[in-house]
């Protein structure tokens, strides 16, 4: 399931998390990269020691947690990250599937789902579009500033070659407290369906019925 999540971080929200990242200082990206993905990583990015990161990552967690539509699609039981990185010309991610299990060594999270939050507009830079091979096809993905693209982190996907300009990502991945993406799907389709029946149908018996089949498909396939 690809969820394309717009306007997850607002203008202001954008310009401060552009204005860090111009007085960030940079490393070379294969350093989180696992052991056979560093022979096609390709790109930059703000090594945890900074002490501004937290200020990017505290916005965008933030931001990730207030958004309906992410955590109906994520169900976040641990975000892991995230991570700035940036793409100048020649850089890119090739093809790959993200580690099945990230962080500190002594406190591993699953990934289950993966995120890529834009921080700079399209027109900025020239290639650089986010390639994922999905159930429905191929699909190239390159959103306006603040936008956030949400997908299985099981997916086979690349970043292609950025050709000219600048690259501005923020990327991460979620343990979710459901660990199958078809049982995701369900989920956030019946929590949609609720949420509109509560908008047109408040007290309606039928309105009940769907919250209490959401709640309770969520207690039998959580993993809590």
């Amino acid at each position: 399931m690809l969820v394309n999540v717009p306007n997850l971080l607002d203008p202001a929200e954008v310009t401060t998390v552009r204005n860090a990242i111009e007085a960030a200082p940079f490393v070379d990206g294969k350093e989180t990269a696992g052991q056979r993905n560093q022979r096609i990583k390709r790109n930059e990015q703000i090594p945890a020691a900074w002490a501004g990161r937290e200020q990017i990552k505290k916005l965008v967690l933030d931001a990730l947690y207030r958004n309906v539509s992410f955590r109906h699609a994520a169900l976040p039981q641990h975000i892991i990250g995230p991570t700035i990185s940036r793409y100048r010309p020649g850089m890119h991610y090739g093809m790959h599937v993200d580690d099945a299990l990230m962080g500190p060594p002594d406190h591993l999270y699953r990934s289950d789902v993966s995120f890529t939050v834009f921080i700079n507009e399209p027109h900025e830079y020239e290639g650089g579009e986010l390639f994922i091979n999905s159930p429905f096809g191929p699909q190239q993905i390159k959103l306006p500033a603040g936008s956030a693209i949400v997908y299985p982190s099981s997916t086979l996907h690349e970043v292609r070659p950025v050709t000219q300009g600048e690259r501005l990502v923020v990327i991460g991945w979620v343990q979710s407290h459901v660990r199958d993406e078809r049982q995701r799907m369900v989920l956030a389709d019946i929590a949609l369906i609720g949420e509109r029946l509560a908008k047109v149908a408040p007290n309606d018996t039928i309105t009940d019925l769907a919250f209490r089949c959401h709640v309770n498909l969520l207690r039998m396939w959580s993993d809590n």
